[in-house]
């Protein structure tokens, strides 16, 4: 959850959606994202919307009177939904949602649960931390309800976790993966950042290694971005330390790609390598499907038919203002279909199904097959079959210049 906000339109005091941003709702599928702003440090690549506990010190804020607004929070949810549909995806990020425990972890899903309800087969994730679990904790959080964990590794590299300034032992996170297969947990994913400077290719192939090794079904594989503000863009900044590489990071994705590859693990999106569909992420699934989700808690961002908002960022706000009968919402935007194509092209084109070529323009389309051409996309896919339209799909290559083929086709 980036920790700046865009601008965008005044949102109501009462949250109220404009009607037509509520047809359709139920058909599409519904998540629940819940943003746990706490943590124990601050990383120093990390531009999330996170708080330790000495920068809340000198506010009324607590985990406490979080909890008490996410609760108003989805009972407004429920209100502003009128029926809601029941919840397909609950996911818990951060920040460390590990930092509330099992029992805390247990609250946050029964407010769920209490208020706009769960599927009977829905997915449940919470991150962690991996040094803020151990066995009774997932055993704990698995009782509970949760489905599925997203364990922060980062790195098996001690000299790359000092440089992001992870605070974590090497080994904890394949450990705590281990734990939470053994508490029952199908669906581990492992989260790795890649193109740290200093990062050798050993080093990620040890990372690699220690990934597999652990037996997840999922992995989810990140290129450093620095972004302005952090503590490692002003060591870049500095001098002390050098910019990734351009280069550096094809190289690493290509390490990556092949070593999961290699084992069973296949992408489904471009950073998310899984062992079987039922593996997949089923709420990102959600966001990269322009779906429907409601975000609770501090500077978290909701999409309803077409209307998108933001709350508002800290904590103390956030609680002030819900205790005082009022939406979070920062501001709001509703989408014009420009923008929905958009983001329809930038996200679907991630997926491995890629995206159905006849959604785009005719002049889009003629730059389909010439990416096609280039290698870029994959000539079979485009082609269809059976007279069937065809889809963009991102060749290997395509993958590492996706940035580049989204622009081509809008």
């Amino acid at each position: 959850m980036p920790s700046a906000l865009p601008d965008g339109d005044v949102a109501p005091p009462d949250g109220a959606l404009p009607a037509q941003a509520l047809e359709g709702l139920g058909r599409r599928p519904f998540g629940v994202y819940v943003h746990v702003p706490f943590c124990a440090t601050r990383c120093g690549y990390c531009d999330f919307n996170t708080y330790t506990a000495a920068e809340l010190a000198s506010s009324r804020a607590s985990p406490r009177s979080w909890l008490d607004g996410l609760r108003t929070e989805l009972a407004l949810a429920a209100s502003v939904l009128g029926t809601p549909p029941p919840a397909d995806t609950v996911f818990v990020g951060g920040g460390t949602p590990s930092l509330l425990g099992a029992d805390g972890l247990r609250d946050v899903l029964n407010a769920v649960r209490d208020t706009l309800g769960l599927a009977p087969d829905a997915e449940v994730t919470t991150e962690s931390n991996p040094e803020s679990t151990g066995p009774a904790f997932f055993e704990g959080i698995r009782e509970a309800g949760y489905t599925r964990i997203s364990l922060g590794m980062q790195s098996a590299a001690p000299h790359v976790l000092t440089v992001l300034d992870r605070n974590h032992t090497p080994g904890r996170a394949t450990e705590a993966a281990r734990e939470a297969r053994r508490a029952g947990f199908d669906h581990v994913n492992l989260d790795l950042i890649y193109g740290t400077p200093g990062e050798k290719e050993a080093d990620l192939a040890a990372s690699l290694d220690a990934v597999l090794d652990a037996g997840v079904d999922h992995v989810s594989a990140y290129a450093l971005i620095v972004e302005e503000g952090t503590a490692l863009a002003r060591r870049i900044a500095r001098g002390v330390l050098p910019a990734p590489d351009d280069d550096v990071l094809a190289d690493r994705y290509e390490q990556v790609d092949r070593a999961l590859s290699a084992v069973g693990l296949h992408w489904y999106e471009v950073s998310n390598w899984a062992t079987e569909p039922k593996a997949w992420c089923r709420h990102n699934l959600g966001y990269w499907h322009g779906a429907d989700w409601w975000g609770a808690g501090p500077g978290a961002h909701s999409h309803v038919g077409g209307v998108r908002w933001w709350n508002v960022k800290h904590p103390a706000r956030y609680a002030a203002t819900l205790a005082e009968g009022i939406s979070p919402a920062a501001a709001r935007e509703t989408l014009t279909p420009q923008d929905r194509h958009l983001e329809r092209v930038m996200l679907e084109l991630r997926l491995v199904d890629g995206l159905p070529v006849e959604v785009l323009s005719e002049a889009a389309q003629k730059e389909a097959h010439q990416a096609a051409e280039e290698g870029l996309l994959d000539r079979d896919a485009l082609a269809g079959v059976n007279g069937r339209f065809g889809r963009c799909v991102l060749t290997f290559k395509g993958r590492l210049l996706a940035d580049a083929v989204v622009r081509r086709l809008t």
